[in-house]
Parts: C-alpha cells; structure tokens; sequence
C-alpha cells in the first residue's frame, strides 16, 4: 500500500495535469475496479453459505474408533478453516489495496489534499496499522455469564448438590457451545452423574469431555474415567483397551497411575 502511494505520489507530481477528458477515462476505471471489488465480496458471501447436509461420519465399533474418527474430522476442518482464512486474508488485503488507490485517485481527482489521507480500513472494518506488540494475554475469553454458570454448577458440586450440578452443567453446555470450558464442564457433569449411580449417563458425559478437548489438561482424566465407568457397565474389554491409552497418549499424566490401577481391579492383561 505505502509503496503504491509513492508511485501515485510520483505520478502526481512529474505528470502533466489531466485533462477533462482523461478524468472521465479514470473515473470510468474506478467503477470497473469498484465492481471488481463487488464481486469478489460476494464470493466472500458465498463462503458462507452451505452446499448441502454434512457429510460428517464419526461411526465406529468402539468408543475409541469413535473417537478417533471424531479427532480425524476435526484435524480435517482444522486444515480446511485454514486454508479458506489465509484465502479470505489475500482478498481482504487485495481489496484493502485497492481501496487505497481509488482513495487516492478521487482525491487527487477531485482536488483535494493527499497529504491529509489517513491510513486505509480494511474491508471488515480493522485498520491496516499493526499493533505495536503482540498480544500476550492468553486468558480465554469468555461470554457474559458464562464464568458466573459455570461457577455455579461446581459450586452445586463441591457442595454435593449433584442432582442440581448435573443439571446445571448440562445447561452450561447446551449454553455455551465450544466453551473453553466445556471439557472441564461435561467431566464435572459425569462426576455429579456418577455420584447419583448414572454410570451409564455418567460414561457419556466422560467420552464428551475427552472429545471436547482430547488433548488438553482434563483429557487423561476424563479418559481415565470413562474407562473406570465402562468398567463398572461391564464392557470390560473396551475398558481395558481405554485405560490402557491413557499411558499411551499422556504417559507424563498424573492420571497414569490411577488408569493402571483401574485396570489391575479389571484383571487386564
């Protein structure tokens, strides 16, 4: 951008001044770039819209092929959202360039001071000026009264009101979808169910929290506890085979031990 306004810049002062006739041919020019930039925002549009029901398939023989499935679809979407922002990125960048030049070219049309021109806004509504320093704060940010439901429910918990901190953590995440605090919440909900007898209900809620986040801090217990919870179901195979990838996959956990103990009172080999 900077070094398309030196080139304008340039022109301006070593071109003879245009005449009337010139202007209407760059006032012409302008509007097809304008329209130029029209399209490519509806194709920006387009990206929003979808071409048909997900294809998603997380189906599997196990809880863990289950997981893995979902794991491998997330890793899928991961790369594609990449590859589409780093696309939306180069035409917002284009088109902010663009802008930039006809700014220019209107001002300079219309007589007026290019020395005045302030830098341009991106097309989204951000300033093309970066930041002096990074942002170093890595708190995940929250949504209003998400921090005050979610203390809420572990309040009901720690106090063994579990009927309630089920519900309430239940609630949490049918509220906040994809909260970073989400793993965390559906463990405490399988806490509070194991603790009402709800093994079953419980071993749900374990497997949602491992699917959350599978590789974040509440991972290795969550999986440690769905085991435990399979376990206590009786599908003593697919427990063994649970605990036994919490060693696997988090063999510095603090989980580690508590998984091999799980599985000594399974009897797996």
């Amino acid at each position: 951008m900077r070094f398309a306004f030196a080139m304008l810049l340039s022109a301006c002062v070593f071109w003879p001044i245009t005449t009337t006739a010139q202007q209407a041919g760059t006032l012409a020019d302008i509007r097809q770039e304008l329209s130029v930039l029209y399209i490519e925002i509806q194709r920006l549009k387009r990206e929003l819209s979808t071409t048909g029901a997900p294809s998603v398939d997380v189906g599997g023989n196990s809880v863990l092929e289950r997981v893995s499935a979902i794991e491998a679809e997330l890793q899928r979407l991961t790369q594609q959202t990449e590859q589409l922002d780093h696309r939306v990125q180069q035409i917002v960048a284009d088109g902010t360039n663009r802008i930039g030049d006809l700014e220019f070219r209107l001002v300079e049309l219309e007589g007026g001071d290019i020395s005045k021109l302030g830098e341009t806004t991106t097309l989204g509504g951000a300033t093309t000026t970066p930041t002096s320093q990074p942002a170093t704060d890595n708190t995940p940010q929250l949504a209003v009264g998400e921090g005050a439901d979610y203390d809420a429910a572990q309040a009901a918990l720690d106090a063994g009101n579990y009927r309630e901190a089920a519900d309430r953590f239940e609630a949490f995440n049918a509220a906040y979808p994809g909260s970073p605090l989400a793993a965390q919440a559906a463990r405490s909900q399988g806490m509070a169910l194991d603790a009402l007898g709800d093994i079953r209900e419980a071993a749900r809620a374990y497997l949602a929290s491992f699917s959350a986040d599978a590789t974040g801090p509440v991972a290795p217990d969550a999986l440690t506890d769905l085991g435990a919870a399979l376990g206590r179901l009786g599908q003593t195979e697919q427990a063994c085979v649970t605990l036994g990838e919490v060693e696997i996959r988090f063999p510095q956990s603090s989980a580690v031990p508590r998984s091999q103990q799980e599985m000594a009172a399974l009897g797996c080999s």
